[in-house]
């Protein structure tokens, strides 16, 4: 929070619960400070971290995520300015022929809202090489699981899904989020700077010359929503019968050029394969 985020000490209470004196006397234990803070060379792995909470990851429309759980976030910090990131937030939701099967914030009911029922806060688990993967078990059986794994030219997401209940799933839509507020440049509250490309989509910065990108595979519907302001290329599971597992791959990268078709085609193949 202190060395990435830059968190304020506010900041910092909201999304530890601690003290101001608290967080003060962890800092000096830990020796955390501004002049601490470890840098990333080229040949490192993009930095990605869980995100901490204690800060909206929107700008705007922040009705609709009241209350945002960190349990699905990862902050991915650009290669040319180590203070700027993204919050990518995968999966946000999750949708079923049941309906809305899971919610990453409080906004419309999902089916465990209508029910009464309140889900565990989940944490990131941190694994060999950066790795971080997440897990979560719903009440009527259906698992579901994200894994990020950082490389130096880009992260590569999977998202898999178990069937435990005792029927088919259908329609298995999912909303995953890129969040740009953090990320300076890209951040203007404005469709005009994305760029669609089936299954890419990417943000322009302010100066033409950079550009964040995000894809998953199989995509539905790659969109854009200017007051957040985010980039999505949502995927969708195929049909899943009882005790089947469905996967999906993802990706996010930085480019640093004015072809951005040609770095689509060029990054093409990262999308096929195993995820």
């Amino acid at each position: 929070m202190v060395w990435h985020h830059q968190f304020s000490p506010l900041e910092i209470q909201a999304a530890t619960g601690l003290t101001e004196v608290e967080v003060q006397k962890a800092c000096r234990r830990f020796g955390i400070s501004a002049a601490s803070k470890p840098h990333r060379t080229s040949r490192d792995s993009l930095t990605v971290l869980p995100y901490p909470g204690g800060r909206h990851p929107r700008i705007g429309f922040l009705e609709g995520a009241i209350d945002p759980q960190r349990e699905t976030k990862v902050s991915v910090f650009t290669p040319w300015d180590d203070a700027s990131y993204v919050v990518c937030d995968f999966p946000e939701a999750i949708w079923s022929n049941l309906g809305l099967t899971y919610l990453a914030h409080t906004h419309v009911p999902t089916l465990w809202s209508k029910s009464g029922t309140k889900l565990p806060k989940l944490e990131w688990e941190r694994r060999t090489n950066q790795t971080l993967v997440t897990e979560r078990t719903l009440p009527n059986g259906i698992r579901f699981g994200t894994e990020v794994r950082p490389r130096r030219d880009g992260i590569r997401f999977s998202l898999w899904l178990f069937n435990g209940t005792s029927a088919t799933l259908t329609d298995l839509r999912v909303q995953n989020c890129v969040m740009l507020k953090a990320a300076k440049g890209f951040n203007a509250q404005t469709n005009a700077n994305k760029v669609i490309s089936t299954p890419f989509i990417a943000c322009r910065s302010e100066s033409g010359q950079r550009w964040i990108i995000s894809a998953w595979e199989p995509c539905h519907r790659p969109w854009a929503n200017a007051p957040v302001p985010c980039i999505h290329a949502d995927p969708k599971f195929p049909d899943c019968t009882p005790g089947e597992t469905q996967r999906l791959r993802g990706w996010l990268s930085f480019y640093e050029g004015s072809d951005i078709e040609a770095e689509f085609r060029r990054l093409r193949p990262m999308l096929d394969g195993d995820p």
